[in-house]
């Protein structure tokens, strides 16, 4: 174990030794519905036994309770900086506090992408997008929005494509396009990935296939698709 990961986990143990408890307790938690919660982006900290987290461009501090059973106390020790910091995006309940040291208290519900801090509070795309997915061997992307989908492949020019979205048991998704002269499906599930370029993990696997060739990946939602 790193330093670095060493240091954000005995910030918070306490906190740590707790979620064993209550893990213990409940092994599978009910779904919650996230629609009536907020989404936000920011860095996550520990300090003294909490884990807190601060959205971007603001001063507000949230001690982060996770209600979803996310697993984000792990996530966020393998990718602290030497700083201790790492970016979230996540969804959940933000309620004022009084408590010393805090603005408040977050309870986390759902946790889209952890990765280490960055430019990702900048990112000028992520509003409009509703999917964003990216893989190795070769390098890829493609991003989603309303208007279509522009898939990037390393060495090829940018291609964007119109696409029929398909819904499938267990929360995955199909996008498809056969327009240009493309043959385009992007496979879509909801399962923890590892990107194995940097180790961000994402909420989603990606599998591309174009003109029959597939390559694998990870992806999010984007903050247009409020899912």
């Amino acid at each position: 174990m790193s330093v670095v990961r060493t240091a954000l986990v005995c910030s918070l143990l306490p906190l740590f030794a707790g979620c064993q408890w209550l893990g213990l307790q409940s092994q599978a938690p009910a779904r919650v519905s996230t629609a009536s919660m907020v989404r936000m982006q920011g860095d996550l900290t520990g300090e003294a036994g909490k884990l807190l987290f601060e959205p971007c461009h603001e001063r507000r501090r949230y001690v982060v309770l996770d209600r979803g059973a996310t697993g984000i106390l792990q996530e966020a020790a393998s990718l602290a900086d030497s700083q201790n910091r790492v970016f979230a995006d996540l969804r959940g309940h933000f309620t004022a506090s009084k408590a010393a040291g805090s603005d408040g208290q977050l309870d986390l519900h759902q946790l889209y992408r952890v990765e280490r801090t960055g430019t990702a509070c900048e990112d000028p795309n992520f509003k409009r997008l509703t999917l964003h997915a990216e893989g190795l061997d070769p390098v890829w992307s493609v991003n989603v929005s309303g208007k279509g989908m522009i898939i990037d492949v390393a060495g090829q020019p940018p291609v964007a494509l119109p696409y029929l979205e398909e819904q499938l048991p267990d929360g995955r998704f199909n996008l498809s396009s056969e327009a240009n002269g493309q043959r385009v499906e992007l496979w879509v599930a909801p399962q923890r990935c590892v990107d194995s370029k940097n180790g961000a993990v994402r909420h989603l696997s990606a599998e591309l296939r174009v003109n029959g060739t597939t390559v694998r990946g990870c992806g999010y939602y984007g903050g247009a698709r409020n899912d």
